[in-house]
This record gives C-alpha cells, sequence and structure tokens, in this order.
C-alpha cells in the first residue's frame, strides 16, 4: 500500500500571508531545496533552503543573464543605464568600484557620527511628544538625511518627494507577473520624475560640484572614466530606491522584533555591546529583502539536480534565514545569536558574492545609530495599539507604520 503525500502549495506571496510568511516558506523548505514554481507564465525554481540559495548567490556559474540575452525573467531595471545590481561581470564590477567609493572604512567613519546626531534629533523630537512611529518619526526621515541629502547631495527640502518615488519603484521591483497595471504605471512615471529630478541635479553639480558621491560620479564622467551621464543617473537612483528601502525596512522590522520579545530588548539594555550581533540576527530573521533571482549562466549542478543555462530560480533569503539546518531553533529570535567567539553562519540579509549589498555599511550605521538611541533615550518603549500592517511589495519586506509609546 502506498501513502499519499498531500501536494505543497507555495503560497507565501499571497496576500493573506503578508504579515507572516515564514510558515508558507517552511512548508516548501521541508517538501524541497529545489521547488518547481509558475511566476506568472515563467516556469522558475524556487530555491528553499540555506545551503542551495548560498551555493547559488556566491557562484559565477550564476548571474542575470539580460546582457546575454538569455534571461527568463521580464526587468525593467535591468534597461537603465547603469544599474548594475542586475549586471555581470565585467561591467558589473566597472559600476561598483565607482560607486564603492562612498563606503570606504574611511567615509564610512564620517558618516558615523552624522548620523548619529540625526537620530539624535529626531528622538528629541519624540521623546517630547511621549509616543511616535518609528518609521515615519525615525527611519524615514534618517533614511532621507543620509542617502539623498548626504550621500547624493540632493535638497532636504525634496525628502517627501523623493520617499514618495522610492516607495513607487521599490514596489516595482517585484517581478511584473506580482504587480497589477497601476503599480506597474505608478513604477514608471516615479522613475521619469526621479530621473527627471536627478538631471537637473547632474547640471548644478556639474557648475557646483559638492562633497558627495553624485558630484564624484559627475566628475568621472566628465573624465572620461567609464559613466555616461545617463549611467550616472541610473546608479543614483538605484542608490536611492536600494539605499532607503534597505535601511528604513531594516530598522522598522528588527524593532518590530525587539518589541515583540521584550526579553530580547531587556538584554540589549543590560549589555548595549550587543547591539552589533543584533544586527545580524535582524536581518536573519526577518530580513529587509526576502528574494533575488539568478539565472544559469552556464549549465551546472546545484542540490543534486541539472540546471541548463538560461534557467531562471528565484532565490529566497528570507526562507534561508529560517533554515533549520543552518540555523538552529531558526524561528526564535536571539540577539545573542551572533555574538562571542563562534557566531553562527553568515545570513543572507545582504546577500553573498559579488552582489553583495554595496550599501551594507550605512544600513548597519542607520540601524545601528537608531537602536542604540532608542535604548538609551527611550528604555521603556513598547508597541502602540493597533495591527501592524506591511507594504505590499513582495520582494521587499517592510510595514507600512510601527507606532510606538514610551
Amino acid at each position: 500500500m502506498s501513502t499519499a503525500v498531500p501536494e505543497v502549495t507555495f503560497d507565501a506571496f499571497d496576500p493573506s500571508n503578508r504579515a507572516d510568511p515564514y510558515p508558507a516558506y517552511r512548508r516548501v523548505r521541508d517538501e524541497a531545496a529545489l521547488f518547481p514554481y509558475e511566476l506568472g507564465d515563467v516556469p522558475v525554481t524556487l530555491v528553499t533552503r540555506y545551503e542551495e540559495c548560498a551555493t547559488i548567490l556566491t557562484s559565477p556559474l550564476w548571474g542575470h543573464g539580460y546582457a546575454a540575452g538569455i534571461s527568463p525573467f521580464r526587468d525593467t531595471t535591468a534597461a537603465i543605464p547603469g544599474s548594475f545590481v542586475r549586471m555581470d561581470p565585467p561591467e558589473h564590477a566597472r559600476y561598483r568600484k565607482l560607486v564603492a567609493k562612498a563606503f570606504t572604512p574611511r567615509m564610512i567613519g564620517e558618516l558615523a557620527p552624522v548620523a548619529g546626531q540625526v537620530v539624535n534629533d529626531l528622538v528629541d523630537k519624540a521623546v517630547a511628544r511621549g509616543e511616535f512611529d518609528v518609521l515615519e518619526d525615525l527611519a524615514v526621515p534618517l533614511a532621507v538625511a543620509m542617502i539623498p541629502v548626504r550621500l547624493l547631495g540632493a535638497d532636504p527640502a525634496d525628502g517627501a518627494r523623493f520617499r514618495e518615488w522610492q516607495l513607487a519603484i521599490a514596489r516595482g521591483s517585484d517581478p511584473d507577473s506580482l504587480l497589477d497595471d497601476a503599480a506597474v504605471e505608478a513604477r514608471g512615471a516615479a522613475a521619469m520624475a526621479c530621473m527627471g529630478h536627478f538631471a537637473e541635479l547632474i547640471a548644478r553639480k556639474k557648475h557646483t560640484p559638492t562633497t558627495d558621491l553624485l558630484s564624484e560620479l559627475v566628475a568621472a564622467a566628465e573624465d572620461g572614466e567609464m559613466l555616461t551621464e545617463p549611467e550616472v543617473i541610473g546608479i543614483a537612483l538605484l542608490l536611492l530606491v536600494a539605499g532607503m528601502e534597505t535601511s528604513i525596512n531594516l530598522i522598522g522590522n528588527g524593532m518590530l522584533a525587539l518589541l515583540r520579545n521584550p526579553d530580547q530588548w531587556q538584554l540589549l539594555r543590560e549589555q548595549p555591546e550587543l547591539v552589533g550581533p543584533a544586527l545580524d540576527e535582524m536581518l536573519r530573521y526577518d530580513g529587509p529583502t526576502q528574494f533575488t533571482i539568478r539565472v544559469a549562466l552556464a549549465d551546472n549542478e546545484v542540490g543534486g539536480r541539472e540546471f541548463r543555462r538560461g534557467d531562471g530560480v528565484v532565490v529566497l533569503t528570507g526562507s534561508a534565514g529560517r533554515d533549520d539546518r543552518a540555523f538552529p531553533d531558526a524561528d526564535t529570535f536571539d540577539v545573542t545569536r551572533y555574538a562571542g567567539s563562534r557566531p553562527a553562519r553568515k545570513h543572507l540579509g545582504f546577500s553573498l558574492g559579488i552582489h553583495y549589498c554595496v550599501g551594507a555599511p550605512l544600513a548597519r550605521i542607520e540601524a545601528e545609530a537608531a537602536v542604540r538611541t532608542l535604548l538609551e533615550r527611550a528604555p521603556e518603549l513598547r508597541l502602540g495599539a493597533g495591527t501592524v500592517e506591511y507594504r505590499p511589495s513582495q520582494i521587499h519586506r517592510g510595514l507600512m507604520s510601527l507606532p510606538v509609546t514610551m
């Protein structure tokens, strides 16, 4: 006699699972490391477990395949000049090297006190009120101050517009099959408006350069150092969207995890040296990015399965972070997991390999400044009333708001 095995369905992208997609990840992860899936009308493979995800992210046999014309994914960001997040070597390395100048240890060392001062000023206002929203009153204005204003040299008065554009483009970074017509239209309108704004900003910086990355990129373009003006605009757009979305959602998701686990908040109060390791646990436990896509650049084998050149996979980094095979008791939020002489395995919250998040050091600075300051200035912080709701994006996991009281 045979026992029927119930069919497992991947439904983590279903709106009903938006608040907590992790049980849905577990169901498919327990079923298979490599799970067949239809992304719209594109047959792909979901990569559900840590080992296979890490293998694909670090292997030169996997990339994006747009330049070679072999990607099965439709992604409008791949067509934007300078958008190196969807590029393969050697083009990827050329652009990333220029952008990485903004994230050297020296530059990050200079940005840390700036972030700390911005956070202090924002928390001053929050403490005076006794209640505030972690996103709208802290994470968002901090990201605006650090990315478009400090990094790209934009006018602080344009912060609200940058946030509006960034949200629409971030929502539109999901695969088109996961978007409705309104989201696609909003993405296009926001991208056009934002690129037009950057074109005006670049024109001003050609005449009056300032001490920011955008001025450096403009100078590099004028010197013929591999960049054209459309490429500079594309890089700025990428840094705006990816940089803001990652840092905002790291702070929001991380603070929610801490406040839902008051014993861990109390532990950080008693041992503030654990804040650094706690950020890694936040990225593992409920990361701001839930998946990425890759394409086989050559025939190869992963997890005992043969892939052909041009095959597409969805690397579920959100699922990998909850894989008990890599992280014992993975559904438990533990701020000591990455502390001590034997920390946990490297999480995939910032990806791995050549596409490891170039802005990761800045995102960590912003999140650490926020958490440390709240521990010091608002140690009795508690979740406010109401239901926690998430934005509709699937790649980017972030809250609509996070009201708290002191």
